[in-house]
C-alpha cells in the first residue's frame, strides 16, 4: 500500500464509465469508416493498440495512421473523441512524441519498456497529453509506489499483449482490485482501464473490481451491429 486508505471510498455506482473500442479488431481496409461508425454507435474513446514486432510479437499502427484518423474521430456536433494510445513498443520515448504530434490525447506505456519511467511520463506531459502506465498479467505493481502522483491512467492487461481476440484472464480481477485501492488512497482522479477479453458478459464483474474504462476489440468490431453491443455493455454497467 502507498498510504493508508481513506475511511470511506467513493461509491462505485458514482463512477463515470468509458467504453473504448480498439481499432485493432476493425476492418483495416476501411479504418476511417470504422472509426466513424463506432463513434456513432456510442464509443467514448478510440483505442489504438500500437505494436512494434519487438516488445510484442505483432505489428500494427504507426503515427501516420493516427494522424490520418484524427479527423474521423469527431462526433456529428464537431466534438473531438479522445484517441487513447497504448504503446506496446520499446524504446518508448520517440514514438510517444510522434503519436503526440499525430493527434493522440493520452498515451500509456509499459514501465518495463522504458529505461527511465518517470522521464517518459514527464515527456508525455510536456507534449500536453495525459500519461498512463500499463501492467501485463504477471508484471508487479511496485512502480506505482513511485509514480502514482504523476500519472493520469493505469491500464491493466487482462490478456498477454500482442494479439486481439484473446480470452479474459480471471486473475486480472485481483490486480484491478489492488490498483483501485491504490488510486482511491492517492486521492487523485486517475482512470483505471482494462484491456483484453472484455465482453458484455464480464464487463460488470470488471467494473465491480474497480475499473471505470473498458477496451473492447472483437466484442464490438466482431459484431454486425456495434451500437447494440455498446448499448448492452452500458446496460450491464448500469445494473
Amino acid at each position: 500500500m502507498l498510504r493508508d486508505q481513506p475511511e470511506s471510498l467513493p461509491d462505485p455506482r458514482m463512477r463515470t464509465y468509458r467504453i473504448a473500442p480498439s481499432i485493432l479488431s476493425a476492418d483495416f481496409a476501411r479504418l476511417g469508416d470504422e472509426v466513424r461508425a463506432v463513434i456513432e454507435a456510442g464509443a467514448d474513446w478510440i483505442h489504438f493498440d500500437v505494436m512494434d514486432n519487438h516488445y510484442v510479437p505483432n505489428l500494427s499502427f504507426g503515427p501516420m495512421v493516427c494522424e490520418a484518423l484524427r479527423k474521423h474521430a469527431v462526433r456529428p456536433d464537431g466534438t473531438k473523441v479522445p484517441i487513447d494510445v497504448h504503446l506496446m513498443v520499446t524504446p518508448v520515448d520517440a514514438l510517444a512524441q510522434a503519436f503526440a504530434k499525430a493527434g493522440a490525447d493520452r498515451i500509456s506505456f509499459h514501465p518495463d519498456a522504458s529505461v527511465h519511467v518517470d522521464r517518459t511520463i514527464q515527456l508525455i506531459h510536456a507534449e500536453g497529453l495525459q500519461a498512463g502506465l500499463v501492467f501485463n498479467p504477471a508484471y508487479p505493481l511496485d512502480v506505482l509506489e513511485w509514480t502514482i502522483d504523476a500519472i493520469d491512467l493505469v491500464l491493466i492487461m487482462s490478456v498477454n499483449p500482442g494479439f486481439g481476440g484473446q480470452s479474459f484472464i480471471p486473475g486480472a480481477l485481483k490486480k484491478i482490485e489492488q490498483v483501485r485501492k491504490l488510486i482511491d488512497a492517492s486521492g487523485r482522479d486517475i482512470r483505471l482501464e482494462v484491456d483484453g477479453g472484455i465482453k458484455t458478459d464480464n464487463i460488470r464483474a470488471v467494473a465491480d473490481a474497480g475499473a471505470d474504462t473498458f477496451v473492447a476489440g472483437s466484442a464490438v468490431f466482431g459484431q454486425p451491429d456495434y451500437k447494440s453491443v455498446i448499448d448492452a455493455m452500458r446496460a450491464r454497467l448500469a445494473a
